[in-house]
């Protein structure tokens, strides 16, 4: 598929330049019609009856799990649903048993959801470390190896920034806390549906998804790969509907993952358009999503970059699919709202739920950065469109 029959799929593109995928990305119409599909069809509990349409929304449920886990190469007892990649990671920081005097470590650069729930461990007498990224917003996966200690139980790491677009060593970092027998996690929502994300490869214990960022998927939905020999590590905590296999008056059997995990009704419309939405980037291609990314976060760095006036964040050798700026004097807010306003372009600005990242680069007392994102769908032309507008709100109020 071309950008040009991915944009005939979404028809909000006509009337916006949408520059912000990093928060969620607009949905497709056979991921749309997946989802009706159910709801008109077989709009039916999963799991639960032996009528047919039950039976059909359990198979297309599974279907989906499969899917999933085709995609990101994991067997499908290893993907949880949730519904987003906070849910996964704050599912993981419940779950496992932290010992008073245990310690996680994690970048100093993290999106909130990848640092609020280790932080609030401290109350168990979990020790947070922080290691500090560098000028570029990098992380040296010496650092962790350094910072890992035999009271380390965990550490966690965005594969991309969401707040600066830098790749991170991901793989190094989860070979260091393998050899040394730590676990760890990652947090994949700005990678997934991206580029290529290899669990396996990855080697970590834990990868945190979202549904309705890379993936084209909905919102309300995301899943956490949890590798079948750390299962036994997590405490299910959402009891109830789907988690037993039998029951007696003093005492329950779990059944086995994932179910045991998945307590309730789950969001059976929205995981089955997020299957849906795995076949249209299989169609797609995912060296084609990535090629096509590659080419315009350069192009996008480089025409911000020339501009006077303007700081961007991190470095084109390191980010990916993101860039976070500045025009100097402008409130990021402020500039967001011009760029909306005048082009109808639609960019992040703030703190990115990244506080600390944005202490970082020294853009927390400025209210933080503008920052555009991209996917497949994006085409050189908005970004030039994007530039022509910085240049010329530079120069009137910069």
């Amino acid at each position: 598929m071309k950008t040009a029959d991915v944009r005939r799929d979404i028809p909000l593109l006509d009337d916006v330049i949408y520059l912000d995928a990093a928060s969620t990305t607009p949905t497709p119409r056979p991921v749309v019609e997946a989802i009706s599909d159910y709801f008109y069809n077989y709009n039916a509990n999963t799991g639960r009856g032996a009528y047919r349409m039950a039976v059909k929304a359990t198979q297309r449920l599974d279907e989906a799990r499969n899917k999933i886990a085709r995609f990101v190469k994991a067997d499908p007892n290893e993907i949880i649903f949730t519904k987003n990649t906070t849910e996964a990671i704050n599912m993981v920081a419940s779950s496992l048993e932290f010992e008073r005097g245990d310690n996680i470590v994690v970048p100093n650069i993290e999106h909130h959801s990848n640092l609020v729930p280790w932080l609030n461990l401290k109350g168990k007498g979990v020790e947070l470390r922080m290691v500090k990224a560098d000028e570029e917003g990098v992380i040296d996966p010496e650092s962790f190896n350094e910072m890992i200690d035999g009271k380390t139980r965990l550490v966690s790491i965005t594969h991309i920034s969401n707040s600066l677009g830098t790749v991170q060593p991901v793989e190094e970092i989860a070979e260091i806390a393998e050899n040394k027998g730590v676990m760890c996690l990652v947090d994949a929502a700005q990678s997934a549906g991206h580029m290529e994300v290899d669990v396996k490869q990855l080697k970590a214990d834990f990868v945190a998804f979202p549904g309705h960022k890379g993936l084209l998927g909905p919102v309300g939905t995301g899943f956490l790969y949890c590798a079948e020999n750390a299962q036994k590590e997590l405490k299910p905590l959402n009891l109830g509907g789907g988690t037993v296999d039998d029951v007696t008056d003093h005492d329950f059997n779990l059944t086995e993952a994932p179910a045991c995990f998945e307590g309730g009704t789950q969001n059976i419309a929205g995981f089955i358009g997020l299957g849906a939405a795995i076949d249209y980037l299989e169609r797609i291609g995912m060296p084609s999503i990535e090629k096509h990314s590659n080419k315009l976060t350069q192009i996008m760095y480089q025409e911000i970059q020339d501009l006077e006036k303007v700081t961007v964040y991190g470095s084109p050798e390191n980010i990916y699919g993101i860039v976070s700026f500045n025009i100097d004097n402008i409130n990021p807010h402020d500039l967001a709202k011009i760029l909306d306003e005048t082009k109808s372009i639609c960019v992040r600005s703030g703190f990115h739920c990244a506080i600390l990242s944005m202490k970082h680069i020294g853009a927390y007392d400025i209210g933080g950065t503008v920052r555009a994102s991209i996917h497949y769908y994006n085409t050189q032309e908005e970004i030039e469109i994007l530039s022509e507008t910085l240049k010329k709100v530079s120069n009137f109020l910069g």
